[in-house]
């Protein structure tokens, strides 16, 4: 080849000298081969690396604090519509707050059923008045 011609050997020799071209070569051969461990190993031939069907479930739970919520808050729990969630706040108004969950089978439309599908989404009742101490 001239001098000054572009030699693609001459890049390569003159990067890597030739005493260290295999040792590239090797490391590099090293690298391609844990890469497709990797990718063996992660699931890669089975579809499971990244599922874009279905996305990760987020624990999202709502809750509220019966004597304090509103007729807004109480309508958003499972099988209380605006109606129902009215008939609680006149109730809680009327008769004070409520003192255990059971009390909400006091108001009219709240039986078992509803009682029971509510009870995942209620927090600890505030605003009650604390039971009284057992005496000894």
């Amino acid at each position: 080849m001239a001098k000054g011609s572009p030699d693609t050997e001459g890049f390569i020799a003159h990067q890597f000298p030739r005493r260290a071209q295999p040792v590239v070569a090797f490391a590099l051969a090293g690298c391609l081969a844990g890469m497709a461990a990797w990718y063996v190993a992660a699931g890669g031939l089975q579809g499971g690396l990244v599922d874009h069907d279905a996305h990760p479930a987020v624990p999202l739970r709502f809750t509220v604090d019966l004597n304090t919520a509103g007729t807004v808050e109480l309508s958003q729990l499972p099988g209380v519509g605006p109606a129902l969630a009215r008939r609680l706040v006149d109730h809680r108004d009327l008769h004070g707050p409520f003192r255990t969950p059971e009390s909400l089978l006091d108001v009219p439309g709240v039986g078992e059923a509803t009682l029971a599908r509510l009870r995942p989404h209620l927090r600890p009742l505030s605003g009650a008045a604390p039971l009284p101490e057992p005496t000894r």
